[in-house]
């Protein structure tokens, strides 16, 4: 494997270094009711290098003008970031050429300080996904789920541009480190604190994934979806921060005072249960396989299997 790109690496605001990629098509209504006519729409996906967070626009086609705007709308929220990276679509390289015209054209007018403020645009070599894994796995978070909770469903755009905003705040709510190492502090570090400076959080909603969709209302139907997509992708992810290998060997064993994901099930989108490790169990062979985990509610007790470590720096873990 080769190193990681210094953009990677180098702490800035968010967005400061961006993937970019489309996912879809997506099937869309051109308005509700009978009579409406199936267009494809597709997804740009934005992804911040540094803190991972995610930012989604619907584009109506795959036309640079298309990208563009949906470029002026991230920028307009997310703020100008300085380097962009990309594969070699054409909307992304005719953008990037269209942009080029413009500077060039437009030198003389723009102010000096402009002219130097400038984003710059990477694009990876051709054929090769694997150079933009970081979007790319934006990409499948995105369009995996979203592709089987909405099923044989045609929203509008407005709705399914809804529905995108609910996926990318539940997207952004992951947690991904311990904010602190106070063992009383259950809060973990997420992509949301880097936009908003705190978790992001959702307005109660009842429980719709067992619903008929023949009773629910159109914005009813979007909480349906949001919650389904919840359910399915946070199961995912907490599979993935339990990498399972042969049992030849063990290491990273539980600690105390670790702040670790419990797994549940039911819970309401973008809640996560967290808890710090008080006390372990070790088995007869000396490996921990139960932990008695403080939450906020109390001390529980769990098996290995239903307790996810968030990953810590070196330097807590020694």
């Amino acid at each position: 494997m080769g190193n990681l790109p210094s953009e990677r690496l180098r702490p800035g605001y968010p967005f400061e270094s961006t993937g970019v990629d489309y996912a879809g098509p997506i099937m869309c209504a051109s308005r509700q009711g009978r009579g409406c006519r199936l267009v494809k729409v597709y997804i740009a996906i934005f992804i911040c290098f540094t803190t991972k967070a995610i930012h989604l626009e619907l584009v109506g086609d795959l036309s640079s003008n298309s990208y563009l705007l949906a470029l002026h709308r991230f920028i307009s929220r997310r703020g100008k970031p300085s380097n962009i990276f990309s594969d070699n679509g054409t909307s992304f390289v005719g953008a990037y050429n269209d942009l080029s015209k413009f500077l060039k054209a437009n030198s003389s007018s723009l102010g000096e300080s402009a002219a130097n403020d400038g984003i710059k645009f990477h694009f990876i070599p051709a054929y090769t996904p694997h150079f933009g894994g970081l979007w790319e796995a934006g990409v499948k978070s995105t369009k995996y789920h979203l592709q089987r909770v909405l099923g044989n469903c045609n929203l509008t755009f407005e709705e399914l541009y809804t529905a995108l905003t609910k996926i990318e705040a539940v997207l952004n709510s992951r947690p991904l480190t311990p904010l602190s190492s106070d063992p009383v502090d259950y809060t973990p570090l997420t992509p949301g604190h880097f936009l908003v400076g705190r978790p992001l959080t959702s307005l109660p909603q009842p429980d719709y994934r067992d619903h008929s969709m023949n009773h629910l209302s159109r914005f009813q139907r979007i909480e349906q979806l949001r919650q389904h997509f919840w359910s399915r992708w946070s199961k995912e992810y907490v599979a993935e921060l339990q990498v399972r290998t042969k049992w030849h060997s063990s290491k990273d064993a539980l600690r105390l005072n670790t702040l670790v994901v419990i797994r549940e099930d039911n819970l309401p989108p973008l809640k996560w249960r967290l808890g710090r490790v008080v006390a372990v169990h070790p088995g007869t062979d000396g490996i921990v396989r139960v932990a008695d985990i403080q939450t906020s509610t109390g001390v529980i007790r769990r098996a290995f299997n239903r307790i996810c470590p968030l990953p810590v720096s070196s330097d807590e873990s020694c």
